[in-house]
C-alpha cells in the first residue's frame, strides 16, 4: 500500500507563516520561557537565574497568602457569574419586550462595557467615597445616615463593592449575547404555546430557557474566565486591601512580580492559575452541556 504524499500549497502556507510566527513570538515562546521561569528565583532584572526546583510552587500551595487570594478569587467569580448572567437575561428580556426604543435600552445598558476597567474603577471609587460619594450622600438625603459605610474602606465589604462594580461593567455584554438568542426563536413556536394556553411563566420556562441553553454556556464559560483574572478594578480601587481582604491571584502576582521582584515566584503563581482556568472551564462546560441536554 503506497503512502500518499502530502501536498504543501506554498500560497496558502505564504498566507499562515506571518501569522504563525507573531503566535510562536507572543503567544508560545513566553508560555514556554513563563514555565522555565517558574522554576527559578529571578528577580526580573538580573542577568543571573538561579534554578531552585519545585520551591515556589511549595510557597504557593503552604502559603496562607496566596489561599487568601484563592478564597477571593473565588468568591468573586461566582458573584459575577450569578448576577451578571441573572441581570443580563432580565435585561435581554426588556429590551426583547419592548415595543419601541429596542435601540436605545440596548445602547444605554451596553454603555458600561465600552468604558476600561480603569475608567469604570475610578468612578465608583467616587461613587463610594465616604465623604462625598453619591451612595452616602444619597442615604443622608434620605434620612439613613446610619447606613453610610466606608464601602471599600471596610474589609467585609470591600469584595462585594468590587463585583458590583464588575456587574454593572459586565452585564451590558452578555445582555447582548442572551438577546441574540432571545430573537432567534421562531416566533411560531411562541404563538403556537398562547393558543394552547401556556401562559408567560410556563412559556419561557417550557420553550424559551431551553432554546437559549446555548447562550448559557457561552457568557457563564466567559464570565468565570472574567472573574478569575480580574485586576484593573481592584487596582483602582483597593490595591488589595484594605489588609489583603480584596487581593485576587492576578492581583498577588502582580504585587509579587513587579513589586515585590520576585519574578519567578509571580510567573509560578501564574502558572497555576492558568491551570486553575483550564480545570474550571472543563468542569463547568461538562455541567452546562449536560444541562443544555437536560432541557
Amino acid at each position: 500500500m503506497k503512502l500518499k504524499k502530502i501536498r504543501i500549497d506554498k500560497v496558502a502556507l505564504a498566507f499562515i507563516a506571518p501569522a504563525f510566527l507573531l503566535y510562536t513570538i507572543f503567544i508560545v515562546l513566553p508560555t514556554v520561557s513563563s514555565i522555565y521561569y517558574s522554576f527559578t528565583s529571578w528577580d526580573g532584572l538580573s542577568p543571573n537565574i538561579k534554578f531552585i526546583g519545585l520551591a515556589n510552587y511549595k510557597e504557593i500551595f503552604t502559603s496562607v497568602r496566596f489561599r487568601n487570594a484563592l478564597r477571593n478569587t473565588l468568591v468573586l467569580t461566582v458573584f459575577i457569574s450569578v448576577f451578571e448572567n441573572a441581570i443580563a437575561l432580565a435585561l435581554a428580556l426588556l429590551v426583547d419586550s419592548v415595543k419601541w426604543g429596542e435601540k436605545i435600552f440596548r445602547s444605554t445598558f451596553y454603555i458600561p462595557v465600552l468604558l476600561s476597567g480603569i475608567v469604570s474603577g475610578f468612578i465608583w471609587k467616587i461613587i463610594y467615597n465616604y465623604n462625598f460619594g453619591i451612595l452616602n450622600t444619597l442615604l443622608e438625603n434620605i434620612g439613613r445616615e446610619g447606613w453610610k459605610q466606608d464601602w471599600i474602606g471596610n474589609p467585609k465589604l470591600a469584595l462585594i463593592m468590587v463585583g458590583i462594580v464588575l456587574v454593572w461593567k459586565g452585564a451590558g455584554y452578555y445582555m447582548v449575547i442572551y438577546l441574540a438568542s432571545l430573537q432567534s426563536v421562531s416566533t411560531d413556536i411562541i404563538e403556537a404555546s398562547v393558543v394552547d394556553g401556556a401562559g408567560p411563566f410556563q412559556r419561557f420556562k417550557s420553550i424559551t430557557l431551553p432554546l437559549i441553553s446555548s447562550a448559557f454556556t457561552i457568557n457563564f464559560t466567559l464570565s468565570l474566565i472574567n472573574g478569575l483574572k480580574v485586576f484593573d478594578q481592584i487596582s483602582v480601587m483597593t490595591d488589595g486591601g484594605p489588609g489583603f481582604s480584596t487581593e485576587t491571584i492576578v492581583y498577588l502576582l502582580y504585587k509579587s512580580g513587579f513589586n515585590e521582584g520576585r519574578q519567578g515566584y509571580g510567573t509560578a503563581i501564574g502558572i497555576v492559575l492558568l491551570f486553575l482556568i483550564i480545570i474550571l472551564n472543563m468542569v463547568q462546560q461538562k455541567f452546562l452541556k449536560r444541562k443544555e441536554t437536560q432541557l
